[in-house]
């Protein structure tokens, strides 16, 4: 009965026919799923190496940035404390050398061997040296840096896709947006002109308005959030970004912010985060529309 009545329901509604991407933005968006999932993956594997390395030689991770290459090549080196006594500075000076992807000076080096071998000597590590949870320190730490070469190559990938389409160089210009944000915007948004309007974005990403009201009973204003999650989320983070990085130029939609934040609106972050979203949403539809790059002179 269900099915029928559904059915009748096309001879009396005229529905909105469903416009064919491109092949480019479908390739897009199968890159930006598979980066989400590298990401994703990528901090489960950061989660479980340092669980390990708390085990076996926890000082680590103050002595070097547990997200560069120098620390994920000298974990694999060195995953117990046992190993670094084993060498002298000398050895240990030029095996950092030696395993780091930029320019380290000599003295540099030095200075972060003595403090390795002076780590080493003051750690008191919960398993031996011929433990297993050696062996996964160094698994972790290489899949870490497989990981994060792939994320590196999709990234590529997606730059030389994109760069055939006018929308990505007018996403370039607007401030705080990189490379990898504007590829990421594109990719989910797809084409953007199949849009009517900033409306009809907006509920496709999930920030429009939900309300509900029951008799007297008014309920907060939430949004939908039944859009594109992962478009959601990428703005949700480019705002955050342009926030941190407002020391660097004009920017109306931090402007916008500091105005939320501000009496009589003084709303609170989420908020007002959520409020630059919509607006930073209008402002890519309207450039991409119009064929404009960005202009902070000419932003309302």
């Amino acid at each position: 009965s269900d099915a029928h009545r559904l059915a009748l329901t096309h001879f009396t509604h005229e529905r909105r026919i469903e416009t064919d991407s491109n092949d480019v933005y479908r390739q897009l968006k199968r890159l930006s799923r598979h980066y989400s999932e590298l990401d994703d993956e990528l901090s489960v594997t950061r989660s479980r190496l340092h669980k390990v390395v708390q085990e076996t030689f926890p000082e680590l991770e103050n002595i070097f940035t547990t997200k560069s290459e120098l620390f994920l090549n000298v974990v694999q080196l060195y995953p117990h404390p046992d190993l670094v006594l084993n060498h002298s500075k000398t050895i240990i000076k030029n095996r950092i050398l030696a395993n780091t992807n930029k320019r380290m000076a000599v003295n540099k080096a030095e200075e972060k061997a003595v403090e390795l071998i002076e780590a080493a000597k003051q750690s008191y590590p919960a398993a031996s040296s011929t433990d297993v949870v050696c062996d996964q320190v160094r698994v972790y730490a290489k899949r870490f840096q497989e990981l994060l070469l792939q994320k590196e190559q999709c990234i590529s990938k997606m730059e030389s896709i994109a760069e055939r389409l006018e929308e990505y160089s007018i996403i370039r210009s607007i401030p705080a947006i990189g490379a990898n944000s504007a590829v990421r915007i594109i990719a989910e948004i797809g084409n953007i002109q199949r849009f009517d309007n900033n409306r009809q974005l907006n509920a496709y990403t999930g920030i429009d308005i939900r309300r509900y009201q029951s008799g007297k009973f008014i309920a907060k204003d939430k949004i939908n959030k039944r859009g594109n999650k992962h478009l959601r989320k990428i703005m949700y983070l480019i705002v955050q970004n342009m926030i941190r990085q407002r020391r660097f130029g004009g920017n109306h939609i931090v402007e916008h912010y500091d105005k939320l934040k501000t009496q009589p609106y003084n709303k609170c972050h989420k908020v007002a985060s959520i409020a630059c979203v919509n607006k930073l949403l209008k402002t890519i539809f309207f450039l991409v529309t119009h064929n404009q790059n960005y202009d902070y002179r000419l932003a309302p």
